[in-house]
């Protein structure tokens, strides 16, 4: 018989052949040290040692590492490496080991048999340190339950001889022998399980062998019981309650109910849910978590609508048959201030008269708040500052809007009133409830006119049925009451006469002129317009027009000067041959009625035989000679004047004036003729100033009533200043190179520049409309009908080293006098008022005259 031991690593295959060739058997116990000596194969075969050597005395082995080694001097076999019987020969019941030697020359092959003896070198073992069994509570007792054998690598009495279990009152043990060391240990159910008692039993399983010391081994076994499911959900309390704030945000958790079930697994997993008789609203409000028993809420809670709730909670396992077990659940809602007040306008009156008496009522209101405690009670209040307030009444919550003071329409006509209704809870609401009240108007306003006075400029030479101003009056009050016509108050004084020329539009105040104004004429004029509502009983107010008539240029310039017999404009001038340069041949003399621009007038020569030989001054009229006749220069000489006014369109006048050139004799001869002449016409100039002074007398008398009678400043850019005197300022700035020249007296135009000309200073009248920025220095002779005024003037004259012009006339007059020194002006002094005198603006120094501001001089 031929066994192959196989060897892996760790492991020998080791070659034993079994017959009647083995010549020696030996027998060695397994674990003995290395080198032990197993026998003497030479001596027992009767091989001659001293050839082993010689002949290659060994064993024959195959790839393995072999157990056992030879010596080739003397022939002993002994141990070469450790030999472990379960590992050489497993589980089998004897172990052989047959090795094959060798000797060559000549070949010899001995068998040699080893036998392997066990000892008790290993313990039994379990395979596992822990078996777990599964075992129904409700298995019955004598149930077998099959446990994992130990295993013993030993053989024979070393092997497993028994096992053991220790104490336990469910289960006792039985062993059944399977034959070849095979014993199978079973577990025997001998009492009733009960896993709600006991989930879980633990004891310990021990295996012994036979050995010497005898060895064992154990292992836990574990019996997990299962569950039935026999036990139903028992809720942890008797009674769930809690107390809810209303209005809680959805999700919030209310309460948690729990309950527990002594069962396992699906048997003690407890589902929640709303018991069969949950009203549905209760359902809509709230939700029950089905695995952890939360009751949250779903809806909102209020207060107001249901102050408790009481919820069947049902909880049942997951048997295959069911277990439930119920419990009631008492949630208290508690109330917070989560209604604000609620008002409402039982009556209501939109409209009340301004001249309602205080606590006059306009509005009945009511207020509710549906919170309780101090959250439901609530305080009402106006929160603008208006002429109402709230009156309580003995209803609770009720109250009227009544009038606190008086009301005006005019102020305020309409007031929204804001009524705020706040509880006392501890964050308090409120709310608001705005009513218009609208203030019914009553005629309690007089018109009241924009100005007052009213004053007026207007052109003369207006059109006839024109409207010339207008006056507009306000009402404060409104409708019929503020509805305002116009008419003119007449009366029998002058001013009234004059308004029969005047016609007023009874609804828009325009009035008309029936007639055209004269400013030579009438200049001012006063009367009154009565504005007066359509109210009952209607109001009035009256108002002061005051008119003043501004002049036009409508009068062509008068020749006063040379004028003949039929009334023409023409005269002759006799000279001598023999006068020298700058000779005064004779003045044409002339007026304009118009003032200002309009009555200032200008000189020209429009028409002359010789250029060279007469010249004409452009603002007196003087016409002089330019230098001296000659042999040939013609004996009669024929001038034509032009004498125009300063208008916007100018008019103007000629005059013709015949220059005669005669021997000194005749010239003396005709001198005394001319003299005598020239005093009728210095008698007609004498009238016409007569007539001139008395008009402008009268104008003062006018305007000194005028003056005392007016409440306000009459003052216009459209009007000249005056003096007491009734005398209007003028003054026109004159420039001659660096040099600047005032004209200072009755003021007939505003910032007028006169500049020298070129032919022995006589001055230009540029533009008038040209504006200038310069400080102007004025002086006013206020009046020259007293010596001591001119006294000053000859005083002023005196200290001055320039000519002055002293000019007369008011402004109808331009009579022009060049004033060489104080005498000649004190000659002319106190025949002539309204005078002026014009000078270079650099000399006004040092005059001993009062200074007023700006640059005014006063005599």
């Amino acid at each position: 018989i031929l066994i192959n031991f196989a060897f892996e690593p760790g492991v020998s295959l080791l070659s034993a052949e079994f017959g009647a060739s083995a010549q020696i058997r030996y027998t060695i116990s397994e674990e003995v040290k290395e080198g032990t000596i197993v026998g003497n194969i030479a001596k027992d075969l009767g091989l001659d040692k001293t050839t082993l050597k010689n002949r290659g005395y060994r064993i024959v082995t195959g790839s393995t590492e072999p157990l056992f080694q030879v010596n080739q001097n003397d022939g002993i076999l002994y141990v070469k490496r450790n030999i472990d019987r379960e590992e050489v020969c497993e589980r089998s019941s004897s172990c052989l080991i047959n090795l094959k030697t060798v000797l060559e020359n000549p070949l010899e092959i001995h068998y040699v048999m080893v036998e392997i003896l066990d000892v008790n070198d290993h313990s039994p073992s379990f395979p596992e340190k822990e078996k777990r069994l599964e075992i129904s509570e409700s298995a019955l007792p004598g149930a077998r339950f099959q446990l994992q054998a130990a295993r013993d690598p030993d053989v024979g009495q070393n092997s497993i001889q028994q096992y053991k279990l220790s104490h336990n009152e469910h289960f006792r043990l039985e062993v059944k022998d399977r034959g070849e060391d095979r014993k199978v240990p079973f577990l025997v159910l001998q009492k009733q399980l009960d896993r709600e008692t006991a989930a879980v039993h633990r004891f310990l399983l021990t295996a012994i062998d036979g050995g010497k010391p005898v060895k064992s081994g154990t292992i836990e076994i574990l019996v997990d019981v299962l569950d039935v499911n026999d036990n139903s959900p028992v809720f942890t309390k008797e009674l769930f309650s809690v107390t809810l704030r209303e209005n809680v945000p959805v999700g919030t958790t209310v309460i948690q109910v729990n309950a527990t079930d002594l069962d396992q697994g699906a048997n003690g997993q407890i589902l929640y849910s709303f018991g069969n008789e949950v009203d549905q609203k209760i359902m809509d409000l709230f939700s029950v978590d089905p695995d952890t028993g939360e009751i949250q809420v779903t809806g909102l809670v209020d207060f107001e609508e249901s102050k408790s709730y009481e919820i069947d909670i049902q909880a049942s396992d997951k048997g295959s048959v069911p277990l439930t077990a119920d419990k009631s659940v008492l949630i208290t809602v508690v109330d917070v201030n989560d209604n604000a007040p609620e008002i409402e306008v039982t009556s209501f009156s939109s409209s009340i008269a301004e001249d309602s008496r205080i606590g006059t009522t306009v509005a009945l209101i009511s207020v509710s708040d549906l919170d309780s405690g101090i959250n439901g009670r609530v305080i009402c209040t106006i929160r603008e500052d208006v002429p109402f307030t709230l009156s309580a009444s003995l209803q609770d919550n009720l109250y009227a809007v009544v009038t606190k003071s008086h009301l005006d329409r005019e102020k305020k006509t309409e007031y929204d009133i804001t009524i705020v209704a706040k509880d006392t809870g501890d964050i308090s609401l409120s709310s608001e409830r705005t009513i218009s009240v609208v203030v019914s108007d009553i005629n309690d306003n007089s018109p009241e006119f924009s100005l007052s006075p009213y004053t007026f400029y207007v052109s003369e030479n207006n059109a006839p049925g024109a409207s010339v101003f207008s006056v507009k009056a306000s009402d404060r009050d409104e409708s019929d009451n503020a509805l305002i016509s116009y008419h003119i108050l007449r009366g029998a004084s002058e001013d009234n006469t004059l308004t029969s020329f005047l016609s007023i539009n009874t609804e828009n105040g325009n009035i008309m002129a029936l007639k055209s104004f004269d400013f030579e004429t009438l200049k001012t004029f006063q009367f009154q317009v009565v504005a007066t509502d359509s109210g009952t009983p209607s109001l009035s107010s009256n108002v002061t027009v005051n008119v003043f008539i501004l002049d036009q240029n409508d009068n062509a310039p008068v020749i006063l000067y040379p004028v003949n017999a039929n009334g023409s404009a023409e005269g002759v001038e006799e000279i001598p041959r023999n006068v020298n340069a700058g000779h005064l041949v004779t003045k044409v003399r002339a007026y304009d009625p118009d003032i200002g621009y309009n009555g200032w007038l200008l000189f020209s020569l429009q028409e002359v035989s010789d250029h060279s030989l007469f010249g004409l001054e452009r603002y007196t009229g003087q016409i002089r000679t330019l230098r001296s006749f000659t042999e040939t220069d013609e004996a009669e000489h024929k001038l034509v004047i032009l004498v125009k006014d300063n208008g916007n369109v100018s008019l103007s006048a000629t005059a013709t004036v015949i220059v005669k050139a005669v021997e000194p004799k005749e010239a003396f001869a005709a001198a005394d003729v001319k003299s005598a002449a020239n005093h009728v016409e210095e008698d007609n100039v004498t009238f016409y100033l007569i007539i001139t002074l008395g008009s402008v007398s009268s104008l003062i008398i006018v305007l000194i009533i005028m003056q005392c009678s007016k409440p306000t400043d009459y003052s216009s850019k459209y009007l000249q200043d005056t003096h007491y005197d009734g005398t209007l300022c003028h003054s026109i700035q004159y420039r001659s190179g660096d040099k600047r020249y005032m004209l200072v007296g009755p003021r007939m135009s505003i910032g007028s520049t006169i500049v020298p000309g070129s032919n022995a200073n006589t001055l230009v009248l540029p533009d008038r409309r040209q504006t200038s920025g310069e400080v102007r220095n004025k002086f006013t002779v206020n009046s020259f009908s007293s010596f001591n005024a001119w006294r000053k003037i000859q005083q002023f004259i005196n200290g001055q080293v320039t000519p002055m012009i002293l000019k007369c006339g008011f402004s109808s007059l331009g009579v022009s006098v060049m004033i060489k020194n104080a005498s000649t002006a004190f000659r002319h002094g106190p025949s002539l008022t309204g005078c002026y005198l014009l000078a270079l603006a650099s000399s006004f120094v040092r005059s001993g005259l009062e200074r007023k501001t700006p640059s005014s001089y006063n005599f």
